[in-house]
């Protein structure tokens, strides 16, 4: 089973609480370099990253452009991207709910250049019993908090009319919320896979809601530092071209893409069974066309103000008075909140550039 590692924005204060310092800071402007650190962990939608390396297509983009760029795995989801927003990495694969609450959220200036894939139904709700989602109210939930799991159920609540204080949270781990679902006393969970797989396959379980009753809201990204990518386009331009010949790879209908998501499982700890399984509740982004679409879609700019509300409701971002305090860039010049404290920024340019050819 691929290793249970993706998304816990609950670790974000550590970047919030620089929320009021970080912006008034005069960083020096970084220089052009030739040698790139991307950072990764384990999740389905992110496998083509090291793929890709151990093929050989990240040398060949590299070479193209006079980089060299390192793939770096690093075991834990938030560690990797809390290495990114302290300056340890260039890059990193996040979900936009942590992109905007750690990075952008402790003033780090962060692009989102690629828009991988969105969950669609990897992350779900499941309840014991005949009960609807209605018959939710009341009850206990066991969840990771402050995570995508805990905007999962904002979201499931609001489409039966109920409110986040008509559930109480109970917060857990995700390596132990499997075992919390099999005791008796566990009524409800919110999990994301695999996790959720093997609730789901728990007797008397029945999944009630999920990430694919609200597509496109939970965003895989890749993020790179604005000030990195502005003085070496280069890079950006590199990792596209990465990404969607992997992609296009992977998704292929032969012999040569079923070898390519058979060596992504691997190196994922799956069997290729299982990876498949996983990536059909994946919407890949393989198309660079359709990844343009998705960016520059009103849609988008819903779904983030959604996030960010819900954020801030949470208290995410440490030292704000408003919601507003965290400006995020859309394409076309569209921001949501402070346009002079923008640090997310949803840049369409290297992703438009592959779709017209032109890496």
């Amino acid at each position: 089973m691929i290793a249970p590692i993706r998304r816990m924005a609950g670790v974000a204060v550590v970047a919030g609480a620089l929320l009021t310092t970080a912006c008034s800071q005069t960083a020096q402007a970084p220089q052009p370099r030739t040698e790139f650190n991307i950072g990764w962990s384990i999740y389905a939608g992110w496998m083509p990253w090291p793929y890709a390396q151990q093929a050989g297509i990240v040398k060949k983009w590299g070479d193209k452009y006079g980089l060299k760029i390192n793939i770096v795995q690093v075991n834990d989801y938030v560690e990797s991207v809390n290495q990114f927003t302290a300056g340890k990495l260039d890059g990193v694969t996040v979900a936009n709910m942590d992109a905007l609450t750690i990075p952008a959220a402790g003033g780090k200036d962060t692009s989102a250049i690629i828009v991988g894939d969105y969950s669609n139904g990897n992350d779900g709700i499941v309840m014991k019993g005949a009960g609807d989602l209605a018959s939710i109210k009341g009850q206990p939930v066991n969840l990771v908090e402050l995570s995508v799991s805990h905007y999962l159920l904002a979201r499931a609540l609001d489409t039966v009319h109920l409110a986040p204080n008509d559930v109480k949270t109970v917060n857990t781990a995700d390596a132990d919320i499997v075992g919390a679902f099999a005791s008796p006393d566990v009524k409800v969970a919110v999990a994301w896979n695999p996790q959720l797989t093997a609730i789901k396959g728990q007797p008397g379980a029945k999944q009630v809601f999920s990430s694919a009753d609200i597509p496109g809201e939970i965003l895989d990204l890749l993020c790179v530092d604005t000030a990195t990518l502005k003085t070496n386009p280069k890079l950006g331009k590199a990792l596209a071209g990465i990404w969607y010949e992997t992609t296009a790879l992977m998704t292929r209908q032969d012999e040569q893409g079923r070898q390519a998501r058979a060596a992504m499982a691997k190196l994922a700890g799956a069997t290729p069974e299982a990876f498949d399984r996983q990536l059909s509740t994946t919407h890949l982004y393989a198309d660079p066309k359709a990844a343009v679409t998705a960016t520059a879609s009103p849609a988008l700019v819903t779904t983030m103000t959604r996030v960010r509300d819900f954020s801030f409701s949470k208290g995410l971002f440490k030292g704000a008075a408003t919601a507003d305090a965290v400006g995020i860039a859309f394409p076309g010049g569209k921001t949501l909140g402070d346009p002079a404290r923008v640090t997310l920024r949803f840049d369409e340019s290297f992703m438009k550039m592959a779709a017209e050819g032109k890496l």
